[in-house]
């Protein structure tokens, strides 16, 4: 009797898993337009995405978890690997926390975050881009500001985030199919 009530529990809950994950689908917008937003980073400065329009940007939506963490340090690495190439990364808070808390949490990064991190409180990217319950997003959006990318929740079916390889990869595609830009 006990292991029929775990089957049920199993089968219920691989069920949810992908009724979530059918969800999630209606959030992919790969081939549309990146809707656009401006909001301020940490340290004060007003960041919209039209900005970087000519460039290749991978935008990070968070919110404060763990594995917003890991994926916020999986940007740093595309940053760090791309920094002198047509090339923006952009970690938006989404979830609307405070300035105090969004910096609390990014100091216990393992990697210094050196890209704009931004605060959003009124979850107006987590509106627009489809967050919320499947977090952390990763878009790569082309240099005429077309979602080309994307992991909503990011996590693979054997529990792994998308790693900061497999974002580069998908960045490097877009730099090789376009001139550079001249911004």
């Amino acid at each position: 009797m006990m292991s029929q009530i775990r089957m049920g529990c199993m089968v219920v809950g691989v069920l949810l898993c992908s009724l979530g994950m059918a969800q999630a689908g209606s959030f992919f917008k790969v081939g549309e337009a990146a809707p656009n937003f401006a909001l301020t980073s940490l340290d004060g400065t007003k960041v919209s995405l039209e900005q970087y329009k000519g460039k290749v940007v991978v935008l990070g939506l968070f919110h404060i978890c763990q594995p917003c963490l890991i994926q916020s340090t999986n940007l740093q690495k595309v940053y760090e690997a791309t920094r002198d190439k047509s090339v923006a990364i952009v970690g938006v808070n989404s979830s609307g926390d405070s300035l105090n808390n969004v910096s609390e949490f990014v100091k216990t990064f393992p990697l210094q975050v050196t890209y704009p991190y931004l605060l959003d409180p009124e979850q107006s990217t987590d509106k627009l881009y489809g967050g919320g319950k499947f977090i952390p997003n990763v878009y790569v959006i082309d240099q005429q500001g077309m979602i080309r990318w994307q992991r909503v929740g990011n996590f693979f079916t054997d529990g792994t985030l998308a790693g900061h390889e497999m974002i580069l990869a998908e960045v490097e595609k877009l730099l090789a199919s376009s001139p550079p830009s001249s911004m």
